[in-house]
């Protein structure tokens, strides 16, 4: 069984930058591959960025290329987004997730509660 908390969200001018973090508990965090997605008011939620559990790989949502960066620390137990250039379509709940399969096929299994970004004009 593994917790996953997020934490970091908060309201942010556009162009502006936020760095989420997942705190995770419970199981060693180096099996899983961690995974963010994100749903904005009235829309499905989606895809942001993935990394593997040893973080040689990652993966990017084609919106958020070269904005976005997550990066995690096993010892600590915890996974990072940083959000740079952010802007008003950013805004959303941000969600952790953790899988035991690959990369390419996570197998998400465990979610957290999510945190809130909200970017002004």
């Amino acid at each position: 069984q593994v917790q996953l908390v997020e934490s970091g969200g908060g309201l942010v001018q556009a162009g502006g930058s936020l760095r989420l973090s997942c705190a995770a508990t419970g199981r060693t965090l180096s099996i899983y591959t961690m995974g963010w997605f994100r749903q904005a008011p009235g829309k499905e939620r989606e895809f942001v960025a993935k990394i593997s559990g040893n973080s040689i790989s990652t993966v990017y949502t084609d919106s958020v290329k070269g904005r976005f960066t997550i990066s995690r620390d096993n010892a600590k137990r915890t996974v990072y987004l940083q959000l740079n250039s952010l802007n008003p379509e950013d805004t959303a709940v941000y969600v952790c997730a953790a899988g035991k399969g690959s990369l390419t096929q996570p197998g998400w299994e465990y979610w957290g509660q999510g945190t809130q970004v909200t970017v002004s004009t």
